[in-house]
């Protein structure tokens, strides 16, 4: 079965536009879980424009799933992972002005640098998973860089899907899964996934260990409410 891990960047974007704690991030993680997801997602960026630093510090005491920090491994970010020690870290080339992530990496020119930053994290035993394009050469460079997973960078598939491509929209993500799989990755997913378009992913990809939802989730939750939209998404990821 995937496993859905729920990313609450847009919990803490609510909270900082009005300043204050409400809603508080750490009990939103503590229901998310309790309502049957599977793991907490969270992508700091240098500015905090969203997720603190010290919200990755008070969630990782408490939680009981699986914890999984995203970002772009500079020195700061480094060192917040090594500090708490999550369940996984998802490398993502993301600038630091960008809005959200919108390509994943060059596995064949920044191999050295990521093999350096992956040897680091296995070291304490930390997971490491690296954003990718559905490119079959970026699957096999990633291989070479000594990560355990990849996450497939869904935004593609999202788009085309939308436009009513399905199979298109689907085509590539399947074969890179299965290069993935075969060369030893585990698979991740995320970015732009919904209660729309995830059954069929999900039915279509095979050896998807996880998905990493947040945007969709939490706007979908604005109608359904938050107890309800998990629901959904774990029925659809059976």
């Amino acid at each position: 079965m995937t496993k859905l891990s729920v990313n609450i960047n847009k919990i803490a974007t609510l909270r900082n536009a009005r300043g204050g704690d409400i809603p508080n991030v750490v009990k939103c993680a503590l229901d998310i879980e309790k309502f049957g997801a599977e793991g907490i997602t969270v992508h700091p960026r240098p500015d905090e424009r969203h997720i603190r630093y010290q919200d990755a510090k008070d969630l990782k005491p408490v939680l009981k799933t699986e914890f999984n920090i995203e970002g772009n491994p500079v020195t700061k970010f480094v060192n917040l992972v090594l500090e708490i020690k999550p369940a996984q870290v998802t490398l993502v080339p993301d600038a630091e002005d960008a809005i959200t992530s919108n390509a994943g990496w060059d596995t064949i020119r920044y191999k050295e640098y990521l093999q350096e930053v992956i040897s680091e994290f296995k070291k304490y035993g930390i997971r490491t998973s690296i954003f990718v394009d559905p490119d079959e050469k970026m699957i096999q460079g990633a291989a070479e860089t000594g990560t355990d997973r990849i996450e497939l960078y869904t935004e593609s598939f999202a788009e085309k899907f939308a436009a009513g491509k399905k199979e298109e929209a689907v085509a590539p993500y399947a074969k890179c899964a299965k290069i993935a799989h075969d060369l030893g990755l585990g698979i991740n997913a995320g970015h732009d996934l919904s209660l729309d378009n995830i059954e069929f992913f999900k039915n279509e990809v095979n050896f998807v260990d996880e998905v990493s939802i947040g945007h969709a989730l939490i706007a979908e939750a604005l109608y359904l409410g938050l107890e309800e939209t998990i629901a959904r998404y774990l029925k659809k990821l059976q």
